[in-house]
């Protein structure tokens, strides 16, 4: 279960194809072993029928194998040989025989056929195979409402996700909703963490309307990132009824956690009191591609840029990004700081910019060495 950090492909994929941490071989395999008895019953008839035309009319081995063969399968090739008459007789047991053991073994696979659980198997296995493929995704816990939404976004934003829920129906309801990788099972148990590709994933976000199910999600998950040793923790965030709730949740391991409720509230509240702002602020950050975007930027413990004046890092005339807002190490927020801001260690900055300065800016704090850049500004 080793997380696999050498590919660093945007497009949430793995530059070389990775294996399953789940191999369903030995299901489909032992949904196989009806097959086996026609298979014994095919070899033993050969078996008996070559020896048969061997002893009975002197055959030789390759005669003897061929008429067998062309007399089981009932295929009427004739004999290829003088037959006797105890030959003959020979010839028509072996004939119901071969018979008897053909529908038998159509029996057997169309019972398996009906019973569809090899079918379900081979597709599960090559769901797995394209889930392994997958890396900084999302694994969505529950399917509901909520997730038929983000899913859009995510779609729409080309962010790769998984989607697990324990329906029975399920498999029908993801290809209803175009969920392009999915896993039936219980989101929070190690089975369905494996399959989900979990040790390669950016975060989990857990929609159940149940605090149960996404209190055992958010502790299974950070166990399971400690077991990992993963320098990067897990973003997870988290579906709650009311604000009681919320708390338990944060203190549990959650990184968010969102009230449906209370944002609707929110929002209700805001485009009354500002609804020009509200619309302008829709229409720039709802957009595939829009030309404006607000991220929340942690600065390294290593960065240049660390116990330095913000007006000394010149961030806005080198990559044209304005900071609107910073949080210390205690989470204390200070918006609009002043030039004289001091960056302190594990800050977080918030940051307004096109994507591609944003990016520039990323790369830029993340430089142990002042910037030659600064030599100009």
């Amino acid at each position: 279960m080793n997380f696999d950090k050498k590919d660093k492909s945007p497009q949430g994929w793995r530059k070389q194809s990775a294996t399953p941490k789940v191999k369903i071989d030995n299901q489909i395999y032992e949904q196989l072993k009806p097959l086996r008895l026609p298979l014994i019953l095919l070899v033993v008839i050969m078996m008996i029928g070559t020896v048969g035309y061997i002893l009975i009319d002197g055959f030789t081995l390759i005669d003897a194998i061929y008429q067998s063969g062309s007399t089981f399968t009932t295929v009427g090739f004739g004999e290829i040989g003088e037959i006797s008459t105890a030959g003959r007789f020979f010839t028509i047991g072996l004939i119901v025989l071969g018979f008897a053991v053909f529908s038998f073994s159509i029996g057997v696979l169309i019972d398996m056929i009906n019973r569809g659980v090899i079918t379900k198997l081979i597709k599960e296995r090559r769901m797995l195979q394209k889930i392994a493929r997958l890396k900084n995704h999302f694994v969505i816990c529950h399917h509901n409402n909520f997730t038929i939404e983000l899913a859009k976004q995510f779609r729409q934003n080309h962010i790769p996700f998984v989607v697990v829920d324990n329906s029975l129906d399920f498999e029908q309801t993801a290809k209803q909703n175009q969920y392009p990788y999915y896993i039936q099972g219980e989101p929070h148990t190690e089975l369905s963490i494996l399959k989900s590709s979990l040790a390669s994933a950016r975060g989990v976000v857990t929609l159940s309307e149940n605090i149960a199910d996404n209190i055992a999600q958010v502790v299974t998950t950070r166990l399971y990132e400690k077991e990992l040793g993963l320098k990067k923790a897990f973003f997870i965030m988290a579906h709650a009824n009311n604000d009681s709730e919320a708390e338990k949740l944060k203190k549990l391991g959650a990184d968010s956690v969102v009230s449906p409720s209370k944002l609707v509230a929110q929002r209700l509240s805001a485009v009354s009191l500002h609804p020009d702002m509200q619309n302008m602020m829709e229409n720039l950050l709802s957009k595939k591609d829009p030309p404006v975007n607000i991220e929340e930027v942690e600065v390294p413990e290593f960065s240049w840029i660390i116990f330095k004046k913000l007006k000394e890092t010149h961030l806005r005339e080198i990559t044209n990004v304005s900071v609107v807002g910073i949080s210390d190490i205690n989470g204390k927020f200070l918006p609009m700081p002043r030039g004289d801001t001091i960056v302190g260690i594990n800050a977080k900055l918030l940051i307004v910019g096109t994507n591609e300065s944003i990016i520039n800016l990323k790369r830029l704090i993340r430089r142990k060495t002042k910037p030659e850049e600064l030599k100009y500004v």
